[in-house]
This record gives C-alpha cells, structure tokens and sequence, in this order.
C-alpha cells in the first residue's frame, strides 16, 4: 500500500529545497474543495512544476483526471517521477511542451492557470475554448507574496514592477470579462475563479 501521506510530504519538502513553487497549503484546500463540491471531473492545468497540485487534485476522488502541461524539462522529469510513485500515470497526462504550442480538442470542467504569471490573460484566451458549459477557470498568485497590494514605488526591480503590473492587468481583465462572473478569493497567495455564464 503506497503511504500517499509520506510522498506528498516528500514532494512538499523537495519544492521547499530546491524553491519550486507550490502552492499554500490554503491555496490546495480551496481548490480540491472546490473540486469536490462542484463534481469536477476533467481538469487542466496550465503549468505543473513537480507535479504537486495535479497531484492533490487527482487524489480529491478517483473519477478526477487531470491533463497538465509543463514547458520546464527537470520540473517535467520530476513530475513524472511523482506521479509515478502515487500510481496516477492512468488519471494524469503530463505534456512537456509550451502551453503556447499545446492544441487541445477535449473539454474540460475547470482549467487551472498556475503557469508564468505575465501571459496570464494569453492562457486564459487560448484555452476557455476547451472550457466546458459553466466551467470554470480557477487562477492562482494573485497577490504575488502580497506585492500586488503592495505601494508599487516600494518594489525596486523593474521586472518585478512589470511583473506586478501584468498581474493587474489581469485581474482588471477578469473583472472586465462579461462572459465570466469572477470571484476573487483572499486564501493562499490569492485566487480567482471565473465560471463561464
């Protein structure tokens, strides 16, 4: 019997060595929650790093499948690796490429954007055709380690400052976007969800 306790532990403290982000665990609870509550059966998700969130959302029930999509080749290796040791190679389909590059025909129930936070926006256009009818699209990082709020004159990196403006642009976008009723969420590092009208 697989201790999945003892892996998901294990791929919790490897992303804290070798600073891969993951996310809170509030941000985790909010989203395997969510799954639970609206029946979600079919997932995508737009960045997998190691693995760990498709994970916990494949482990919410076991009709939940999960296609994820990471463009990071050691992130990727080590993603399989751990889907490989909880015995979920048959519930989650890893994708080693650009999301940029993917071209996907089936639909899914939520589509999950935790990938690089400037094309947020470019994701969110590209995939909601693959969106099933009251779908939703959950986003996390929002509030970007709290810079989001924070004084922008305070932040001195000029990338960071253009990061935190993208990320605002997007919520702007979301708050904008009458095709979607979004709700914005103050758990983890900030999450939205927008469900298709």
């Amino acid at each position: 019997m697989v201790d999945r306790y003892a892996i998901v532990r294990k791929i919790k403290q490897y992303a804290e060595d070798n600073n891969v982000p993951i996310m809170l665990q509030e941000g985790i609870d909010f989203l395997t929650t969510y799954i639970l509550k609206n029946h979600v059966k079919n997932i995508l998700e737009i960045g997998t790093a190691i693995g760990y969130s498709a994970i916990m959302m494949a482990l919410v029930d076991s009709d939940v499948k999960v296609t994820t999509i990471e463009r990071d080749e050691v992130r990727y290796l080590e993603a399989l690796k751990n889907v490989k040791s909880l015995g979920l190679e048959d519930r989650i389909t890893l994708i080693y490429n650009d999301a940029f590059n993917v071209k996907l025909e089936e639909t899914f129930d939520l589509i999950f954007i935790d990938a690089a936070k400037a094309q947020s926006i470019k994701f969110f256009e590209m995939f909601e055709r693959n969106l099933n009818r009251n779908g939703a699209i959950i986003t996390d990082n929002l509030k970007f380690h709290g810079l989001v709020d924070q004084n922008e004159d305070e932040i001195k990196s000029k990338n960071l400052k253009a990061l935190i403006r993208k990320i605002k642009d997007y919520i702007n976008y979301l708050k904008n976007n009458e095709k979607y009723k979004t709700e914005f969420y103050d758990v983890g590092d900030g999450i939205s969800v927008s469900v298709k009208k």
